[in-house]
């Protein structure tokens, strides 16, 4: 078996530097990286000092990006996002601001789409059973009740023009 070669702190920082000036990182993921490269706690701090002075890594740049696009692009509800960010160890004071920026109106943009479309696959024995398959659905996407109540209860009464914008 073949031991991995330990490498120095500034070679770790100049490691992580490079990843992230290529895209946005978060402290919880460099400290990861570094744990895994058998960094001490002391090492790690200084490590991560060093990012954050030079501006490599921001939780809340990180953060604003990260629920952009999964709001964006994945088309996740709050609550997922909420867990991704955690399992990223992203504080839970950072996030939270972020989220509550983001207007209930931009996930009823997102979700309203999803369940349209969702819809024309669903089926059930009556309405009660396919709007309850539509909800699990949503929440399965980390939206909120709320939201879900929202759209669901308004589905009917919309034409295919206004799921379209």
């Amino acid at each position: 078996m073949e031991l991995k070669k330990q490498i120095t702190e500034k070679e770790a920082l100049l490691k992580l530097s490079s990843l992230c000036a290529r895209a946005e990182h978060c402290s919880g993921e460099m400290r990861e990286k570094l744990y895994r490269w058998d960094f001490d706690d002391d090492a790690q701090q200084r490590i991560i000092d060093k990012l954050l002075i030079g501006k490599y890594i921001d939780d809340e740049r990180f953060t604003r990006a990260f629920v952009s696009d999964k709001i964006t692009y994945n088309r996740w509800g709050r609550k997922r996002i909420e867990q991704a960010l955690y399992q990223k160890r992203v504080p839970k004071d950072i996030y939270n601001a972020v989220l509550d920026e983001v207007p209930a109106q931009r996930y009823i943009e997102v979700l309203r789409p999803l369940l349209k479309s969702k819809r024309k696959s669903v089926s059930g024995r009556n309405a009660y059973e396919r709007s309850m398959k539509l909800i699990q659905y949503a929440i399965g996407r980390g939206f909120e009740m709320q939201i879900i109540r929202q759209c669901i209860d308004n589905a009917e009464d919309l034409t295919d023009d206004q799921f379209s914008e």
